[in-house]
């Protein structure tokens, strides 16, 4: 390499420094410059180039597109040497002091955060993020290294070339505008988009080229009548336009289902003001919707309410001549000077070259961030972790409130549940409902911008399955995982204890190698999920005990799995008895039974019976939740039955209903259900928060047909919204 062509990029690296950097250390920059070459030696790059090309852009885009300080550009220089090269930590640490170390030792954990597969990149991730979480220069000399490989990916293979591009619109676009780096984030956008879908990308570049020099005469045409009213008024200001970036017009064509032809408002005009007075945006928001009809459903105030990444701006859409929209950005030198720096042009250093960054309030809300995720992460998996991720780090975003005006930022499609873990986690743990601008919603309810919520909570409260299906928040669910995690284990622990004491009391001595192995023969996964469906209810104690006596027994099948023959023949002798009512399909024998109080099964129900100890046949419906979690396991024990037309009398059954509660509703609910037949009511647990009830009504009925009745009388009552069958 010539001595001429070093000389030159290192003249052009620090005159980008001079322009753009608040203060330069010429001799630190020179000697990073230097050692870095030095490094790198005579390693190449996939196009041939000498390798210490890319860490010097890397280093000239920090300095001009990411401007922070000269430690940033140092630290740039250095960030392969310690992957890449002979060179050790403590060489840097010598040779540039700690600060430039530890952003570099960053920047080399997190080098190939996608290597391979999904787990291995949510660990990486991780590492990511707790690096920027220590100083935030490693994450943004990331993006620096990851966008100048972006632009240099034509020299890989069509196979890596797609990986990173996935990677960098799934992970580093979203997190850069996470960082109001927005500029970034649509390069690394366009560019991810020029690999993965090559024709569409060619498709919308060559329209946009063609009809290049029609938009910029329409733009100063749309543009002179508002130049000139901001004149009138004293405002100084730069108008421009620009076409909206490649990948974000095609979102806008396949969501809309549109052809290119048909999408008019692919460009912007952006006004930005030279004042401090925050009102003159608004003044230049009124003049041009006075000139230009303003579509109001698209307007949006991000300077009242900045996003989370510190954006702000006035945003609305026009109609401008030839009936076109127009986007209209309206913002401050200094508002743009975020918009376009974003997270980099909130920090402040001290004089010492070598001192960490001090911290204003929006660092501290990121790093607040950033923490939160960790401390809610867990023993939480790096797949769910990886995804939960992707999913907050996406950029839409909307604006709830709280009854008392307090404003909350969500990701786009947030529920009430992630309203409420929002607020706070004992708030989120005993969420049993919500009102959103004055109405009941379901919890899954997918919350609006500008919407008011109220969450409505109960102590008996607590999170299930389902809210982790449809929560959003990273904090919402993690904290829902671990609260279904401490649940499982303590229902883990309550099958334990039930086990061991039925084993003492059968006088069973087995140790836990071999009931791993009966479990395994009763298609448990493990003994842990065979204590499990003892401490849940789904596997009955005494069912369990039964079942593990005839595995240990000679006469049992070389399998270890009796027949239903053999089943039916061990108990028999015991269950029949003179009872009526219930009996074993094919055979006209009574049998002792009793109906389980789980499902309570009501004569009209479909029907089975499942064999235990001492109390003959326990009957379920076969709908019954704990029936079906027990089908593989206690299949030999399990036997057809069927009602008998003998049978008679009045059977237990349990009513679930819910809704908006008011005066006299109990009443109602009552008299509904007695005015059918008489009918007898045994029990009545509703609780009410504040407009919402719930509730569980026992009541004696004749068969299902008579229970049909009276759910017929429960929905027809103002205000019921569900009535059901209760399961234990």
């Amino acid at each position: 390499m010539k001595d001429s062509t070093i000389d030159s990029k290192l003249k052009g690296l620090l005159e980008d420094c001079r322009n753009n950097l608040p203060r330069v250390d010429e001799k630190l920059i020179t000697r990073a410059f230097h050692f870095c070459i030095d490094a790198h030696g005579k390693d190449l790059r996939a196009s041939g180039e000498p390798f210490f090309f890319h860490p010097i852009e890397v280093a000239r885009i920090v300095a001009r597109e990411i401007p922070l300080d000269d430690i940033s550009v140092a630290a740039a220089l250095l960030h392969d040497v310690v992957e890449d090269t002979e060179y050790t930590l403590r060489d840097i640490k010598e040779e540039f002091g700690e600060v430039v170390a530890n952003i570099v030792d960053g920047a080399t954990k997190i080098t190939d955060v996608f290597k391979s597969h999904e787990v291995t990149q949510a660990a990486s991730y991780r590492k990511l993020l707790l690096s920027m979480a220590n100083d935030v220069r490693v994450i943004l000399i990331k993006f620096a290294d990851r966008l100048h490989n972006m632009r240099t990916l034509q020299y890989l293979s069509p196979e890596r070339q797609k990986r990173m591009a996935r990677e960098t619109v799934e992970i580093y676009a979203p997190f850069a505008h996470r960082f109001g780096l927005g500029n970034i984030k649509w390069e690394l956008e366009d560019l991810s988009f020029k690999y993965l879908n090559r024709p569409a990308y060619d498709e919308i570049k060559n329209s946009l080229n063609t009809k290049r020099e029609e938009r910029e005469k329409y733009i100063r045409k749309f543009s002179t009548p508002i130049e000139q009213r901001l004149q009138e008024n004293g405002i100084r200001f730069e108008i421009s336009g620009r076409a909206k970036h490649l990948y974000s017009i095609y979102n806008k064509v396949m969501n809309r289902a549109k052809s290119l032809d048909e999408i008019y408002d692919l460009f912007a005009v952006r006004i930005i003001l030279d004042t401090d007075n925050v009102n003159d945006c608004f003044v230049a928001y009124g003049i041009a919707s006075d000139i230009y009809t303003p579509v109001p459903e698209r307007f949006k105030n991000y300077i009242s309410v900045p996003k989370k990444n510190g954006y702000q701006s006035l945003h609305t859409t026009v109609v401008g001549p030839e009936g076109k929209k127009v986007e209209v950005q309206i913002r401050t030198r200094k508002m743009h000077e975020v918009a376009e720096r974003g997270v980099a042009a909130h920090f402040r250093y001290k004089e010492d070259a070598n001192s960490s960054y001090v911290e204003d309030r929006e660092l501290e809300e990121w790093a607040s961030w950033v923490r939160d995720i960790f401390e809610n992460a867990g023993d939480e998996a790096p797949e769910q972790l990886y995804e939960s991720f992707k999913l907050n780090l996406y950029q839409d975003e909307i604006y709830v409130f709280t009854p008392k005006g307090d404003l909350r930022i969500l990701p786009k499609n947030a529920t009430p549940v992630d309203f409420a873990f929002e607020i706070h986690s004992k708030v989120g743990y005993h969420c049993i409902g919500a009102k959103v601008n004055g109405k009941i919603v379901p919890l899954d309810y997918k919350l609006q911008s500008g919407d008011q919520a109220e969450i409505l909570t109960s102590k008996n409260q607590t999170p299930n399955k389902d809210w982790d299906r449809f929560a959003v928040t990273h904090k919402a669910k993690s904290q829902i995982r671990k609260f279904l995690k401490e649940e499982k284990r303590q229902k883990q622990e309550e099958g334990r204890e039930l086990w061991q004491r039925k084993a003492r009391k059968q006088k069973l001595h087995i140790n836990e190698d071999e009931l791993e192995k009966l479990t395994h023969s009763l298609k448990f996964e493990n003994r842990t999920d065979f204590y499990y469906a003892l401490g849940s209810g789904a596997l009955d104690v005494d069912t369990a005990a039964a079942m593990i006596e005839e595995r240990l027994s000679n006469n049992s099948t070389k399998s270890g799995i009796a027949t239903e023959s053999v089943t039916f023949n061990s108990f028999a002798n015991t269950a029949r008895t003179e009872a009526n009512g219930i009996s074993i399909v094919g055979n006209n024998s009574s049998i002792l039974y009793s109906y389980a109080r789980c499902c309570n099964p009501v004569p009209g129900d479909d029907i089975l019976g499942i064999v235990t100890v001492g109390s003959g046949v326990k009957i379920h419906r076969r709908s019954c939740r704990n029936i079906r979690s027990m089908l593989d396991t206690m299949r030999p024990r399990i036997i057809d039955v069927e009602w008998s037309s003998a049978e008679k009398g009045d059977f237990m059954a349990a009513i679930r209903i819910t809704g908006e509660d008011r005066p006299a509703m109990l009443n109602d609910i009552t008299s509904a259900i007695v005015s059918y037949n008489n009918t007898n009511i045994r029990s009545v647990n509703i609780d009410s928060f504040d407009s919402v009830f719930e509730g569980v009504v026992t009541v004696y009925v004749k068969n299902t047909e008579h229970l049909d009745r009276v759910f017929d009388k429960l929905r027809k009552i103002r205000g019921v919204e569900n009535v059901e069958r209760f399961e234990e």
